[in-house]
C-alpha cells in the first residue's frame, strides 16, 4: 500500500504524543534497516539542521522614538553603519557590514574582527549596544542628533530577517594558482593546498527536499534558537537537480528568504563571524522540520553521504573572473573523510559549516516536535522548484 499522509493527520499525532520522529541520520539507518516504503510507513517527520556562515542575513530594528522626535537619516550601531532608509526611527542592520573606520584590506589580509554579524550577537546575547544617529531634522521631526546605550530588550521590536540563507548546497573551493587567497570559503593554499566546503550534507535541509515538495511559504523552521518561518524563497534561488553519468546526485542552487523574532534567539545560534581577507558575516542555525507526506519524500529525504555531491571550484581564477564550469564533483562522504582527490592529488579538506551543530539542531527540533512544542505548518504557496527551470541573470557593461 503507498503511503499518503496530510499534515492534519501529522499534527494530530504530534498533539497525541503519538509522531514519530527522526533526525535525517536516524531516517538513513531506519532505511538500511526495514527498507524504504516500510521506513515510510513508520516514520511522520525528519528533522534537518545546518550551520554555517550566511552572508545575506540581517534584523530590521525599531528603536522607539526619541523626545523631541527625530526621522533618523544614518544609524550606526557599535560604529556599524545600519540603513535607515525604511522608516523615523527603524534600520536594517546587515550582517556583513563594517565600521567605516575599518581598515579593510588596506593591510592585506584583513583582519575584519567586528561587523553587523558580531552587533546581532551582542544583541540576543543582550549586551548594551552604543545607537548613534543623525538627521536633516523637519517640522513634525526636529531633533537632528542622538546618542544612547540600546539593549534588546529595551527597543520596541528586532526582526531578524535573512534574504538568503540555506544554500541548498555549495562548491568545494580549491586555489590553482601559486599564491594564498582570501575568500568567502576561507583561506585557500596554493597548488591544490586545501579545499573548503560549507554544507551539512545529508542532514542539509534542502538537500533532503530537493524538488521543494515541503519547504516553501510559511514552513515553520527552527531559527537561530528560536521559531521562524519560511518568507520567500531567498535571491539567487536558481534550483536545479545536479546530473552525473545519468545519476541524479541531489539538489543545488535553492536558497531561503527566513524571518523571526531576534528576542527569541540565542548568541549560540547567531555567531558573528570574520573571514580574514574577506569580511565579516553572520553563522546562522536553521533546522527544517520535513513530513513524510510519501514514499518519494522519504526517498529524497534519507539520501547518504555518499549520494550527495558538491561540484569543486577553482577560486583562484576560474570563480572570480565568472568562467563556467568546475573540476569534478566529490561526495559528502568523501569531503567528510578530510580527503579528496583532484586532479591526482590528495588534498585535505575542511567545513565551514558545523556537524556537531547540525546534529544538535536536528535532535533539538526533534525533541521540540516530540513534546508537542512544535506543530508543523503547510506552506501558503511552494517555492520554485528544478522543474520550474529558472534561469540566472548576469549583469552586463554598457
Amino acid at each position: 500500500m503507498s503511503v499518503e499522509k496530510t499534515y492534519a493527520e501529522i499534527n494530530a499525532k504530534i498533539k497525541a504524543g503519538k509522531a514519530v520522529v527522526v533526525t535525517a541520520e536516524e531516517l538513513i539507518a531506519l532505511v538500511e534497516e526495514k527498507g524504504l516504503s516500510q521506513a515510510a510507513h513508520e516514520v511522520d517527520v525528519v528533522t534537518t539542521g545546518t550551520f554555517a556562515p550566511m552572508c545575506s542575513s540581517g534584523a530590521f530594528l525599531s528603536f522607539g522614538h526619541t523626545k523631541p522626535r527625530m526621522k533618523m537619516q544614518k544609524v550606526w550601531l557599535n560604529g556599524v553603519s545600519a540603513y535607515a532608509g525604511v522608516a523615523a526611527v527603524d534600520a536594517y542592520l546587515g550582517a556583513a557590514e563594517l565600521p567605516e573606520d575599518d581598515p579593510l584590506n588596506s593591510n592585506y589580509p584583513g583582519e575584519f574582527r567586528y561587523g553587523g554579524g558580531h552587533v546581532i550577537q551582542d544583541l540576543v546575547a543582550r549586551k548594551p549596544v552604543h545607537l548613534k544617529a543623525i538627521a536633516y531634522g523637519t517640522n513634525c521631526y526636529p531633533r537632528k542628533a542622538f546618542e544612547t546605550t540600546i539593549t534588546l530588550d529595551e527597543i520596541n521590536e528586532a526582526i531578524l530577517f535573512n534574504p538568503r540563507n540555506a544554500y541548498q548546497n555549495y562548491n568545494c573551493a580549491v586555489n590553482l594558482t601559486d599564491h594564498t587567497i582570501y575568500t568567502y570559503m576561507g583561506m585557500l593554499k596554493p597548488q591544490l593546498g586545501n579545499a573548503n566546503y560549507s554544507t551539512s550534507g545529508e542532514l542539509s535541509p534542502l538537500l533532503k527536499d530537493p524538488h521543494f515538495k515541503t519547504i516553501g511559504v510559511g514552513t515553520k523552521i527552527f531559527l537561530g534558537g528560536g521559531i521562524g518561518y519560511v518568507a520567500w524563497n531567498g535571491t539567487q534561488h536558481f534550483p536545479s537537480i545536479t546530473n552525473v553519468d545519468g545519476k541524479e546526485l541531489g539538489g543545488a542552487g535553492g536558497t531561503l528568504a527566513v524571518i523571526g523574532d531576534l528576542k527569541q534567539m540565542s548568541p549560540k545560534w547567531l555567531v558573528g563571524t570574520s573571514f580574514l581577507g574577506y569580511g565579516a558575516t553572520l553563522s546562522v542555525g536553521i533546522g527544517i522540520p520535513i513530513p513524510i507526506l510519501n514514499e518519494e519524500i522519504a526517498r529524497y529525504a534519507a539520501m547518504k553521504d555518499e549520494d550527495l555531491y558538491a561540484p569543486v571550484v577553482d577560486y583562484g581564477d576560474a570563480y572570480p573572473s565568472f568562467t563556467p564550469g568546475n573540476l569534478g564533483y566529490v561526495s559528502y562522504a568523501e569531503l567528510k573523510s578530510g580527503k579528496i582527490q583532484v586532479r591526482g592529488k590528495e588534498i585535505q579538506t575542511a567545513p565551514l559549516s558545523s556537524m556537531p551543530r547540525a546534529r544538535e539542531m536536528a535532535s533539538t527540533l526533534k525533541q521540540w516536535i516530540n513534546h508537542g512544542d512544535f506543530l508543523l505548518t503547510e506552506p501558503v504557496k511552494l517555492l520554485p522548484s528544478p522543474a520550474d527551470g529558472i534561469i540566472a541573470h548576469s549583469l552586463k557593461e554598457v
